[in-house]
């Protein structure tokens, strides 16, 4: 057994983590359900995310028999829309080629949409007790101070010397154990901020701890200017109606409805005549309606409201794809944005 195993283990069965949701009847769905909705998000938010999602979709099949549209509105509020939709297209091709049942061998998992190496690793050895390394986030902390390795995580040569790593130090035996214990030191013990080193059980042969330097490591990405995007979205209403447009499949917010978008107010009174056929003399105008950060930039959605007294005889708006008059009562039932899930609420 390896030093870090043999060390991890005890304290794994006293303090670590066996009461989470996807770790009762568990199962390949379940872990790999947690697993891609665990990505950038904290467990204390993808807790109340997954029970609702495994009650409406309690297998592979029920996913893939679903409408997308309810697929997102499920996943609405926890961002990295594009998982969303790799796990729906996953879930039909565990239906369609594998019998709706989670493949157990790595070449079939790393074949599913949205599926990596690490989260093959967990769905092996958690749910089927395989022996295969990790390296999720936290798996990349722990490992980037015990063994002081020098460069930011995201470079090609750091992340093969950590995967050497996690493949050297996974034991045969309890993977699944050790791959959990892995996961709970880094996210409870050695946190980025502020590691709790004196009660880690890896303290002793922690090459960061011995130099007093645990907080350089991991090696932080080298920083670039955030840019700044800006927004224009419309609000535009027509008696107990509200219009949306339905964003493409890829790209930021795929799928989802949000409100139609201008790059510039200048643009507004041609696309007014575009797609509504008349003018609207703009009611509401924001310039700094609320800003939303993504993960490689910040966009600021300015607001500007219309209102209509009813939807224009000639709706040009059916002959765009995309759009929709929503009744405002219905608003709910759509997936969309966070950003614009609040101003929504906040207008209507």
């Amino acid at each position: 057994m390896s030093a870090i195993a043999e060390r991890l283990l005890p304290w794994f069965d006293l303090h670590g983590r066996k009461h989470l949701p996807w770790q009762q009847d568990v199962d390949g769905y379940r872990v790999w359900l947690s697993e891609i909705m665990l990505q950038q998000t904290q467990v204390a938010t993808v807790v109340g995310y997954f029970e609702r999602f495994v009650a409406s979709f309690p297998d592979a099949n029920a996913l893939a028999d679903a409408e997308l549209d309810a697929v997102l509105q499920h996943w609405a509020g926890l961002g990295y829309y594009a998982r969303a939709r790799n796990l729906h297209r996953a879930a039909i091709q565990v239906r369609d080629q594998h019998d709706g049942r989670f493949p157990d061998q790595l070449d079939d998992l790393l074949a599913l949409p949205g599926v990596g190496r690490s989260t093959a690793g967990a769905i092996l050895s958690l749910a089927f007790g395989q022996r295969a390394p990790i390296l999720d986030g936290n798996v990349k902390r722990v490992l980037a101070r015990l063994y002081r390795v020098e460069g930011w995580p995201g470079r090609s040569a750091t992340l093969k010397q950590l995967w050497q790593l996690a493949d050297e130090q996974t034991p045969t035996g309890r993977c699944g154990a050790y791959n959990q214990a892995m996961m709970d030191l880094g996210a409870t013990l050695c946190r980025r901020a502020n590691p709790d080193c004196a009660v880690c059980p890896l303290t002793d042969i922690c090459q960061a701890r011995s130099h007093g330097d645990q907080a350089d490591f991991p090696r932080s990405k080298p920083k670039k200017p955030r840019p700044l995007k800006k927004t224009w979205m419309i609000l535009c209403r027509a008696g107990d109606s509200v219009l949306m447009q339905r964003r493409p499949p890829v790209g930021i917010w795929g799928g989802l409805y949000s409100l139609p978008e201008l790059a510039d107010l200048d643009q507004l009174e041609a696309w007014q005549q575009n797609h509504l056929g008349r003018t609207a003399s703009p009611q509401v105008v924001e310039e700094n309606r609320l800003l939303h950060r993504f993960t490689h930039f910040d966009l600021e959605i300015a607001l500007v409201g219309l209102e209509l007294t009813e939807v224009p005889a000639r709706d040009l708006v059916a002959e765009d794809a995309g759009y929709a008059w929503v009744p405002t009562g219905r608003v709910a039932d759509c997936a969309t944005p966070t950003p614009v899930n609040r101003i929504l609420r906040e207008e209507l």
